[in-house]
Order: structure tokens, then sequence, then C-alpha cells
């Protein structure tokens, strides 16, 4: 036997990372292939020369070569194929369910990420307790942990007085074991806690990275699909607040969740950013207790403070979140400067707020360039909807006038920037929502005022305005 074959056969006994042109053991090139079912390539010196680029050989409007003659599955008319209604899964959280579009979907994958102890264990632990004790889902229910042990888990739910009886619990990291257990209990729901700490044997990196996370989540994805498990995937987040990891594993889920609010807030709020089911957005509220996360049954009641009396620079905005319109208090301070004057925007777009204190130093008459602004949204509330711009403006008004607004007082709009107020979306929803809070003033946009006659409006006076400098005037009119 030639040297050069002694060495290819002794290649075969070594593991090659990728692919490579040349074989460094006998010198060969284009022989390295991957070998099915085999975790390292070997040597073919049949095969032909990889090819190169499809993309480069391709003429522009031209057809790409080479033999597409593969199976394929049935091309069909959009309209012939059946389409079954979802079948919800209720959590046992009215709150989390709202957030969900409704509950779970069997076979979604739901990815749920937060800044560390701001309540994501806490609450997929409760939904799993609860699920695991439904009549129609009783013991299907199966917690995989891979940041803590049992005993952590155990003792959490201990501290919550959960009914953890039917509740199965797993301590696994590797994605395939954890697709064999998943495979012989067969549950109904699945949680992942987290996928930062689930690897697969098919990459070789440690958990946590880029491949690693990519792949164990298709894997799981993969198996949620195939059997119609329902699957929770926790999920960490970046410093800037991001889920960490590669980009694709948001593209790869059904609905992506966000906790909001602060760790040491007493209320945590989960924003569905993501959701093949429902509608994006939606807003879950929900009160941080001794026994867990409590859902809030009034929300629009704890982001309103009470005074005694009017305060300067304060004004309630009516904000839509999901599909529920939402009462917030927007504070604003506006002082002057002692050097490079400030803007501060807590809860809202910081590059919107310059731009609206732009628009009402033009059209309103009133300006802010020698001195700073703080604009704050209580309660960590974020809004990132454009109907909060009459709110802020009219807050900063009062602030610099030093005349407060009348508490009674609801506002919604959005600014141009040629100063005119534009209208928002389910505007009678939102004046129903004041109402329902006892509110007795609302300056509006023209365009979502109510006819005169309307009965369900009868209890409330609605100003509409075309104009910035029309509802400043009004609002301090009052």
């Amino acid at each position: 036997m030639a040297k050069k074959e002694q060495l290819c056969l002794s290649a075969l006994r070594r593991a090659f990372g990728k692919w490579a042109g040349q074989c460094t053991d006998c010198g060969e090139w284009n022989s390295l292939v991957e070998a099915p079912n085999v975790s390292m390539p070997h040597h073919n010196k049949n095969v032909s020369k990889p090819a190169a680029n499809r993309s480069a050989s391709r003429e522009l409007g031209g057809a790409p070569s080479g033999n597409y003659s593969g199976t394929h599955s049935a091309v069909m008319p959009l309209n012939a194929v059946s389409v079954t209604l979802d079948t919800r899964l209720p959590t046992g959280i009215s709150e989390f369910d709202r957030v969900l579009g409704g509950g779970l979907v069997a076979g979604s994958v739901v990815l749920i990420g937060g800044d560390p102890g701001i309540g994501k264990s806490t609450i997929l632990l409760q939904t799993a307790t609860n699920m695991a004790r439904a009549d129609s889902l009783a013991g299907s229910a199966l917690y995989v942990t891979g940041e803590e042990s049992l005993a952590q888990v155990a003792m959490r739910a201990r501290r919550l007085d959960l009914p953890a009886d039917r509740l199965r619990v797993l301590a696994e990291t590797n994605v395939e074991t954890i697709c064999a257990a998943l495979t012989q209990e067969q549950p109904a729901i699945a949680i992942i806690d987290s996928i930062q700490t689930i690897y697969t044997d098919a990459i070789n990196s440690a958990p946590g990275g880029v491949s690693q996370i990519r792949e164990s989540a298709a894997i799981l994805t993969r198996y949620a699909k195939q059997t119609g498990t329902a699957l929770f995937l926790v999920g960490h987040v970046t410093k800037e607040g991001t889920l960490a990891g590669p980009r694709v594993l948001e593209h790869m889920v059904d609905t992506v969740l966000y906790f909001e609010g602060q760790s040491d807030s007493r209320f945590r709020m989960i924003r569905a950013v993501k959701n093949r089911f429902g509608a994006v957005n939606e807003l879950g509220i929900f009160g941080m207790t001794d026994m867990g996360l409590k859902e809030v049954a009034n929300p629009s009641a704890i982001f309103l403070s009470r005074y005694d009396k009017p305060v300067a620079g304060s004004v309630v905005m009516v904000s839509r979140e999901g599909t529920r319109p939402l009462l917030v208090e927007v504070q604003a301070l506006v002082d002057d400067s002692q050097g490079s004057p400030r803007r501060m925007a807590l809860g809202l777009d910081f590059q919107r707020l310059s731009m609206l204190l732009a628009v009402m130093h033009r059209h309103g008459g009133i300006h802010t360039s020698g001195q700073d602004v703080y604009v704050n949204v209580v309660g960590g509330v974020k809004v990132i909807e454009t109907g909060s711009d009459l709110a802020v403006l009219l807050a900063c008004a009062s602030s610099i006038k030093e005349k407060a607004l009348p508490s009674s007082l609801a506002v919604f709009g959005e600014v141009g920037l040629s100063g005119e107020i534009r209208p928002v979306p389910n505007g009678q929803e939102r004046l129903k929502e004041a109402m329902k809070h006892g509110f007795k003033y609302a300056i509006i946009p023209k365009a979502n005022a109510p006819a005169k006659d309307a009965p369900q409006f009868k209890g409330i006076n609605v100003i509409a305005v075309e104009r910035l400098d029309d509802a400043i005037e009004s609002a301090f009119e009052l």
C-alpha cells in the first residue's frame, strides 16, 4: 500500500471540525466529505470538486443551474387548505391568557425574557402548577430546569404555596436528553428554563453561544410542532434589554414576551412584542407579592396618583396597550438649566421628546431652550404609541407656567410637525375608559370627537382641537 494511502486510512480516525479543501494528512484535494450517521468526516477520493457559489454562476434574470428533481409537498390553491380553529389551553392566570391571545395554542413556542429577578421563573412555575391540576391536562406538565436544582424549584413552590403534587420536573441541559424525556412523558405543556443553558451534542461549543442557542431552539421548536406540545422557553436579556443570543431565535418562535418594569417595583408588566396567535403589544399587569405574581383587576387605577389638590406638571393620558385602553399619569419637570440643557424621558422615546419640544416652541409659543426637561410615565409603563404626544406637551407647559391642570382632565392625541393634532385609533374606547374612572373633561383630536348627541358620552365634556395652540389655550381655561 502506498504511503499516501496509509495516511488516508489513518485520517479516518481523526475528527475534522469543518470541511477543508485539502487533507492535512495525505495532501489530497477535495477528499473530505461528511459521513452519514458518523460524527466525523471521511475521505472519498472519487468525490467531485465542491460546487462554487451558485449565486455567482447565475446570469441576471436567468434560472439557476443544477438538478432539482427532488420530491416536494403538494401545491394547491390557498382556499383549498383545511383550517381548524386553534384549541386554547387556559393558563389559570387571566392576565397571562390576555397577553398570549386567549391562552396557549397546542404546538406553539413562547419565548419569555426579562431582567434577572423580575419574575420569569415565578410566573411560569405558577402556570405549570395551575395547568398540571387542570381536569383536561391533569399531570400533563413538565418543568425542565437548567439553571436551578430540583431542590431550589421545590423550595420556590413551597414558598409560594403552590400545589406541586402533579407537576413533573427534570434537571437537564442536554437537548437530546430533554427531547427523549418529553417523548416518554408526552406532556401538553413543557417549560425550558432557560434556553441559554441548553446544549446539543451536534455542536462542539459551550452552552450559551450563538450556535448552541440557535440549534437547541430549532430542535425544541421542531419537536413542539411535530407533537403538539405547548412549549415555553425562558431567555436571558442583555444590558440593553434585548434577548441574548441570535436574532433568529425570535423569528423561530411563535410568541415573544418581555417583562417590563423595575425589579424593585411592586408591579410587573408582560408585553407581547410578537404573537402569531394574538394581538401585538398586548400588556398584562401583575403585582409582585409574597405569594408570587397576582393579576391586577383594575390596571388604570394603579397608575393614577391621587393628590389632595392639583399639581403643576401632571396630566392623565389615555393610552391603548394591545386591545384595551389604559389611564396613565405623565409627569413633567421643567427647570432653569445650570449648564447645558438636559432632556430625559422615562417610559417615552427620548428622540420624540426632543422633537415635540421643538414643535411646542414653534407652534405653541413656549420655548425650553435654556431649561432642563424631565418627563416620566408613572408606574414604569413604557408608552410606545404616538397618542401620548399631546399629554407630554401639556404636562411640560403646565410645569413651565407653574399652573396646575384640572385633576379631572384626560388627554390623548398625536402632534404633527406643523402643530396639527392628529387622530389616534380607538378614540371612543379611550373616552369610555376616562368616563369609567370619573373624568369630567377630555381634550382630544377633532377627528376622534363623537357626535354631539351621542348618549353614551353625556357625562364628559369633550373638547375637540385641531391645533396645538388651541389645545394649550383650552387646557388652561378649564
